[in-house]
């Protein structure tokens, strides 16, 4: 095992550990093409963690929102509207779908979207519900340009 990785169980443990905004700065949602990182932390000072939004260049409807740990450890991220993933194992998993970090794999896997997250279609609900998953407690301030 690398430096860089993790086992499942540790994985799993940072994921569902409480997530705190950094201070009080307010980070605009990213234009087309566009990505911003915004640290967060755990509720201990002790972990650290970005929370990574990009916009699609092309489609409107495109985008990324990634968890990350120790800076390089994606633990969570959901894809939408874009391709297909092609999981290790051949299996195609449609888009929107979310990767979690697997033992061994990194973020290689992909599984359909939770059903829990309302409304795909819809950015701000869908960063509420990434960062919900995510145990996001005290979410940084976003501002929303045009879509």
């Amino acid at each position: 095992m690398s430096s860089i990785d993790l086992s499942q169980a540790e994985a799993d443990a940072l994921l569902q550990m409480e997530k705190h905004k950094t201070d009080a700065a307010l980070w605009n949602y990213p234009s087309s093409g566009g990505s911003v990182a915004i640290p967060l932390v755990s509720w201990t000072g002790r972990e650290q963690f970005l929370l990574d939004l990009r916009k699609g260049r092309v489609g409107l409807s495109k985008g990324t929102h990634q968890t990350r740990a120790r800076k390089v450890i994606v633990l969570a991220r959901l894809d939408f509207g874009g391709s297909p993933h092609r999981n290790p194992d051949d299996v195609e998993v449609p888009s929107p779908h979310l990767h979690l970090y697997r033992e061994g794999y990194g973020d290689k896997w992909a599984y359909p979207a939770p059903a829990d997250f309302v409304d795909l279609t819809d950015a701000r609900q869908t960063l509420d519900d990434f960062m919900r998953f995510c145990n996001v407690v005290e979410p940084p301030m976003v501002r929303w340009g045009l879509l």
